[in-house]
């Protein structure tokens, strides 16, 4: 399991809610204002705000009330969403309902370090992104992060330990310390780092050995659909393109949409309901639909990751290779409470072109595969070029 201080999940993420990128979070920015995102392009946003499914008077009711006892709104409205039974209901403080969006314009707030916790429970450091604090301090690839402002990490789950970093517990920001004990080879030390604003690199792009082009959407951020076009315009066509969306938790649907567009000529990407109405996606024309494309997915490929692969799987365009994916198929409202949190509640799911509902079952790859399923994407490539 691996991770990093960019797209964390909440402490409330132990009720099954999600703060990391949901299908619907291009409705996010229109939580206040009714605004949208991406207004150019039809969304599920298009057709105005619907109201959530039953409970958002209820979870609403809850945090007034509260709020008028002088007790918690946000901890009442809590417990209205989990009597609620919405699975992927939640609530967050107005603070992580903004690092929520930054997340989404492509910014977060952290050190620049990715990790993952090894079998014997280590937490080793497997990636620093370049011109952050962590980087600046001289942290390496390969590093043992031993402990975060005092408390050790060891045999913690990754997600807690990036939390440790952000500073969720107190919606640290950006200039805020964060002490991290360290250790390499022999050699164990202390910095104390300060936290910053950073630009994320969700869409990276490398080739291997062959000429083939692999593409990782790590989530699908403001702008992530445009890079990932141009790279596609960009590689060889006939050495064919691999689609890493492995660990990929979602973003703003019109992202994934963008994707969608790179690969196909127009067309239906998937069919949702929100509140009983039925509505579409389309992608745009125009896209590559001649050079040969694999998808890699796992069980970390949830929400708009899950719509963009079960669109290119049922329309016969990627071979999808890897493993189950995560099976997030429901679409989440906003909506602000008294008291100033926000509260996401479930108003309807999403199928596949051919009408395949992915919430709690996810996407069957063409081709299991687990380790080595890159190497088993190249094999496959050279089949489909070769046709």
């Amino acid at each position: 399991m691996s991770g990093r201080d960019l797209f964390c999940e909440p402490r409330r993420i132990r009720r099954g809610a999600a703060l990391t990128l949901l299908f619907a979070s291009v409705l996010v920015t229109g939580a206040a204002t009714g605004s949208f995102s991406d207004p150019g392009r039809k969304s599920p946003s298009s057709a105005g705000r619907p109201t959530p499914m039953g409970h958002h008077e209820d979870v609403t009711e809850a945090a007034a009330e509260a709020m008028a006892d002088g007790k918690s709104p946000m901890e009442a409205a809590e417990r209205a969403v989990s009597r609620s039974g919405d699975r992927w209901g939640a609530v967050y403080s107005q603070g992580e309902y903004e690092e929520f969006q930054e997340a989404l314009d492509g910014q977060y707030t952290g050190v620049g370090l990715w990790a993952r916790r090894e079998r014997d429970g280590r937490i080793e450091v497997t990636r620093v992104q370049t011109g952050s604090p962590a980087a600046a301090a001289g942290i390496r690839k390969g590093d043992r992060l031993r402990s975060v402002d005092g408390e050790k990490v060891d045999g913690r789950p990754v997600t807690e330990v990036v939390s440790l970093l952000r500073g969720d517990a107190d919606d640290a920001a950006a200039g805020t310390e964060v002490a991290l004990g360290l250790e390499r080879g022999t050699r164990a030390w202390s910095r104390t780092l300060r936290r910053a604003k950073l630009s994320t690199d969700s869409v990276t792009v490398h080739k291997l050995a062959g000429g083939v082009t692999v593409i990782k959407v790590a989530a699908f951020t403001k702008g992530s659909g445009d890079l990932v076009r141009t790279a596609v315009a960009q590689a060889p066509r006939r050495a064919g393109i691999v689609l890493d969306l492995r660990g990929n938790s979602g973003g703003l649907v019109t992202e994934a949409v963008t994707v969608a567009s790179a690969f196909l000529d127009g067309g239906l990407v998937a069919t949702y309901d929100v509140n009983g109405e039925q509505r579409a996606l389309h992608a745009d024309p125009g896209g590559d639909t001649a050079g040969p494309l694999v998808a890699l997915v796992d069980g970390g490929t949830m929400s708009a990751a899950e719509l963009l692969t079960g669109a290119l799987q049922d329309r016969g365009r990627a071979v999808v290779v890897g493993s189950r994916t995560f099976g997030k198929g429901s679409v989440q409202m906003p909506s602000r409470l008294p008291g100033g949190s926000v509260a996401e509640l479930t108003v309807g799911h999403y199928r596949t072109p051919s009408g395949r509902s992915v919430d709690g079952r996810g996407i069957t790859p063409d081709l299991e595969a687990d380790d080595g399923s890159l190497q088993r994407a190249e094999t496959v490539l050279s089949g489909l070029g070769d046709e």
